[in-house]
């Protein structure tokens, strides 16, 4: 028996999980062992409060879109071993395990937009599955310029 979650519990759903990137990417930001890596951690983390307040907008009956570009995926990520961070983890574990959290709310977003009916709601999820991929491919670039060339 497959049970229909209501738009309001998919917004709800999907902006705990912004709640948790934001913690997530702010934990890393204390623990980064350079500026330049804090930097990149708390930018994701608003980034991802910005994700969370459209869709609280959303959920209060404003609609704000954007991300209408597509991005390019090196699929970096697809071919990496699931990685988890601990206080000896490298660069290099850090960068595969943002990728692949990039990942996992891009494919949360463009399957939220193929199972609501609402053109409005597609197209919001499916600009939030933009954004995602965005964040992937800068941990991609990063992980392709720094941990790549060095190997």
């Amino acid at each position: 028996m497959t049970t229909e979650l209501s738009t309001e519990e998919i917004l709800e759903y999907a902006i705990s999980l912004e709640r948790r990137s934001v913690a997530l990417y702010t934990d890393l930001a204390s623990t980064a062992r350079n500026d330049a890596m804090r930097k990149v951690f708390l930018g994701f983390a608003e980034e991802e409060m910005g994700h969370r307040k459209k869709l609280e907008d959303v959920l209060d009956g404003e609609l704000k879109l954007g991300a209408d570009v597509e991005v390019a995926d090196m699929k970096i990520s697809d071919y990496a071993v699931d990685v988890v961070l601990d206080a000896s983890s490298s660069y290099q574990d850090i960068l595969l395990f943002a990728m692949q959290q990039e990942q996992q709310a891009y494919r949360l977003y463009t399957d939220l937009s193929q199972r609501v009916s609402e053109p409005q709601f597609k197209a919001l999820f499916v600009a939030l599955a933009r954004e995602e991929a965005k964040h992937r491919n800068r941990f991609e670039l990063e992980y392709d310029e720094h941990v790549l060339t060095e190997n």
